[in-house]
């Protein structure tokens, strides 16, 4: 059993998916930061498009973590 952070989108906080905002909680870190370091990553890098669309992919919704039995928290 870990107790450790968990890293999880939030939808319901979110602007598009809930990755920013899900990121900004774990780090605990202001979500407009952490949306303007995205965008300036995606004009920067070119990168931040398909790093967002890779994350939204695989990290799981708060709701299901939180709401699902089987997860001990």
């Amino acid at each position: 059993m870990t107790t450790g952070k968990k890293l999880y989108k939030i939808k319901n906080e979110g602007k598009i998916l809930g990755v920013c905002a899900g990121v900004a909680e774990y780090l605990g870190a202001d979500v407009t930061l952490i949306r303007i370091l995205w965008v300036l990553a995606v004009c920067a890098l070119g990168t931040g498009i398909a790093l967002y669309i890779i994350a939204a992919l695989i990290m799981p919704d708060k709701s299901d973590i939180f709401n699902n039995p089987n997860n001990f928290q």
